[in-house]
């Protein structure tokens, strides 16, 4: 993937914004478990930033989504989990698949307000007996007059208990699982949603994630997100996009880290030179380093693929099945080089520890990633058929 001065410019913007607008504040939005989302989007919004692959006519810039990648790699600067998770849920799962097939008027009412950061989204996918198994979910739209009724539940909601609109998988006939399936708008202050609680996270502590009920929820028809029936697909559709925007926004986060983990070893003295003089401490170093470029290269070539038109649901699922897992890695390793600095809270290995095992479960868990890689394969065993 060629970067040209227009990504690079875009990269600056956003690590000036971060710098200045976000990491300040980081200590404060973690304690106080929820950051100021209408705030904050509404300042991205001015600068362009939550737009950058929405259409023109909408208030987007229209670019491709290399633009997308670069934007989530430079909020990885953001020096906790929860506030980058929360921006992509508005850029890149709620968003996509609204900008793509939904109406003009549609677009005008939701699309727009949310790119220019006037309103905040959320994506209602996972249930409390429905996550990965996104075929599973239980929550019904059933037609009335001109309007959809929607019953269920929604859990691990992002941005939730701030949001203004949910973008709602729910079912909207009896058929086959992977058919029966819309995407619908819903705005949050509709009569019959009830935020039940907020939940309490072992990480990701400055995003909000709510259990959300609906109980006689009514909405217009015209809600609807493209095509009825479709909404399995276009939810398949998003996936790609937030599982490449997940995996770009980890590599920030790690190298961050790292370079941390080294300017602590090297400061560090043990046994009459320093812990970074040890082998296995810069031999390590070494390897995770290595790992996080190799994730780099993969990210881009799953980005370069997908910007050329290619479906990239194996790469893709790559991507986010490495990142969760290098995340995971890079934390451990590095906490453990700080000695009993790495258990304190405050400490960035020990930030990323916490917030970055949600990569390995968020938007797919590795199981799943797993069992799509084997299906592009062709190794993954067909289901049996009882007798």
């Amino acid at each position: 993937m060629i970067i040209t001065q227009e990504h690079k410019e875009l990269q600056r913007t956003i690590e000036r914004f971060v710098e200045n607008e976000i990491n300040p504040h980081i200590p404060t939005w973690e304690r106080e478990q929820m950051f100021p989302a209408h705030d904050l989007f509404k300042k991205m919004g001015n600068l362009g930033l939550l737009g950058l692959t929405k259409p023109v006519e909408f208030g987007g810039m229209g670019l491709d989504y290399s633009y997308s990648v670069v934007a989530a790699q430079a909020l990885g600067k953001i020096h906790c989990g929860g506030v980058p998770m929360a921006i992509g849920v508005q850029t890149d799962m709620a968003t996509p698949a609204l900008a793509r097939f939904g109406s003009d008027e549609l677009r005008r009412e939701f699309l727009a307000p949310a790119v220019a950061g006037d309103m905040v989204a959320c994506i209602g996918v996972s249930e409390p007996g429905a996550g990965s198994d996104v075929a599973g979910v239980k929550t019904t739209a059933r037609k009335d007059g001109g309007d959809y009724v929607i019953n269920g539940s929604k859990m691990w909601i992002t941005n939730s208990l701030q949001a203004d609109w949910i973008c709602l998988l729910a079912n909207t006939s009896d058929g086959k699982p992977h058919q029966n399936k819309s995407l619908i708008i819903v705005p949050m202050k509709t009569p019959g949603i009830t935020i039940e609680k907020k939940i309490h996270k072992i990480g990701m502590w400055a995003s909000d994630t709510g259990l959300i009920h609906f109980d006689n929820v009514r909405v217009p028809q015209r809600n609807l997100i493209g095509v009825e029936g479709a909404g399995f697909m276009y939810q398949m559709i998003q996936f790609q996009e937030e599982r490449l925007w997940g995996a770009a926004n980890s590599i920030e986060g790690m190298m961050h880290v790292l370079n941390e983990t080294i300017h602590y070893t090297r400061q560090r003295q043990l046994f009459g030179s320093t812990v970074l003089d040890q082998q296995v401490v810069h031999f390590t170093l070494a390897e995770l380093k290595t790992e996080i470029e190799a994730l780099r290269a993969l990210v881009w070539q799953a980005t370069e693929t997908y910007v050329a038109g290619s479906d990239v649901t194996e790469l893709a699922s790559m991507c986010k099945l490495k990142s969760g897992r290098l995340v995971r890695e890079v934390a451990d390793k590095c906490l453990q080089f700080w000695g009993g600095m790495g258990f304190t809270w405050e400490n960035p290995a020990s930030q990323l520890y916490r917030d970055g095992r949600l990569i390995s479960i968020g938007g797919g868990a590795d199981e799943v990633m797993l069992g799509i890689i084997c299906k592009f394969m062709g190794i993954l065993p067909g289901k049996k058929k009882n007798a």
